[in-house]
């Protein structure tokens, strides 16, 4: 089994107390507005169930990316995982942003004061600390993976959409409850029956920033990113101390999962080297390069002729 296979088996503990913390929240929020008729209240209802669906998505994506390499796709299905993350940027702000917005503008325009709030502001109580719970869990675990850095960058490095996809979305629900708490609160002490749908629409808004950002991380994973800068240089440097190696004229990665990358490397040996001395050459350089970088499951060597220089190529840097 390559790396993205066990990768993709392992136990999505940040993913499965997302979705059990959301069913719960869901059914707790719809009650809550059909008791006061609420419309943030149902918006956020909407945010928790767009929400456990994509968790299912996530789940389906990590199955499909643990498939082994077939024919039909040689290099695995790896990126099954970046596209259904895809998938669930689309619905979060399809379904999610789009019908808050759409629940708040129709509250707007058609005011009315809320039924007994009280009910909404201990089903949010119970809902921040539910979602305050499964964004621990999966800020620790994120964390775990990236130990260093600032969040956001952490995030932009991160090849692994699974434990970000859920940081994203508990810090996106926890601040729709904080807006859902605002807007009824603020409603009901000045019996402004139009705060409730300024939530609403509010909520709708985050979720659609949320969405936005996840799919700009999710489309630049599935085109195929390459390695880090400073991993790309460490392995010019491992190549370049090679005793054989005159030259790196291009080196280009592409991650094909989260721990699943190729590497192409287009090198000039020595040209003192046989054929059989650039063969035995390649075998010790793959060998360094996968004991350096386990995630480098695929390498391409391209060796120039030792007879002729190569023509001027733009590094791959």
């Amino acid at each position: 089994m390559s790396n993205t296979s066990a990768t993709a088996s392992k136990h999505p503990i940040a993913v499965l107390s997302a979705i059990a913390a959301n069913l719960v929240i869901a059914a707790a929020k719809f009650t809550g507005a059909a008791v006061t008729g609420s419309s943030a209240m149902i918006s956020e209802g909407i945010h928790s169930v767009v929400d456990t669906g994509n968790g299912l998505l996530i789940l389906l994506g990590r199955k499909m990316a643990a498939k082994a390499p077939d024919r039909e796709h040689p290099f695995g299905y790896g990126k099954e995982l970046y596209f259904w993350t895809l998938i669930v940027a689309i619905l979060i702000f399809a379904v999610g942003g789009a019908m808050s917005l759409y629940e708040g503008i129709a509250h707007i325009r058609d005011p009315r004061l809320l039924r007994d709030p009280g009910w909404n502001y201990l089903i949010l109580a119970v809902a921040f600390v539910a979602e305050s719970g499964s964004l621990a869990v999966a800020f620790v675990k994120f964390r775990r993976e990236h130990p260093d850095g600032a969040i956001w960058k952490s995030v932009r490095a991160s090849k692994d959409p699974t434990t970000f996809t859920i940081l994203f979305e508990d810090t996106a629900a926890l601040g729709g409850v904080v807006i859902a708490a605002l807007g009824i609160y603020l409603g009901d002490v000045f019996q402004n029956e139009y705060l409730d749908g300024v939530a609403s629409v509010l909520i709708g808004i985050l979720l659609g920033v949320v969405a936005v950002l996840l799919a700009r991380e999710s489309k630049g994973l599935l085109l195929g990113e390459g390695v880090r800068p400073e991993m790309l240089q460490k392995i010019r440097e491992i190549t370049e101390s090679h005793s054989g190696v005159e030259k790196v004229i291009e080196l280009l990665t592409m991650y094909f999962g989260p721990n699943e990358v190729l590497l192409n490397m287009d090198l000039k040996f020595k040209t003192a080297l046989t054929a059989q001395d650039i063969v035995s050459a390649v075998d010790q350089l793959e060998a360094e390069l996968r004991r350096e970088f386990p995630e480098i499951h695929r390498i391409s060597i391209e060796a120039r002729s030792f007879r002729s220089a190569p023509p001027a190529v733009p590094s791959g840097v």
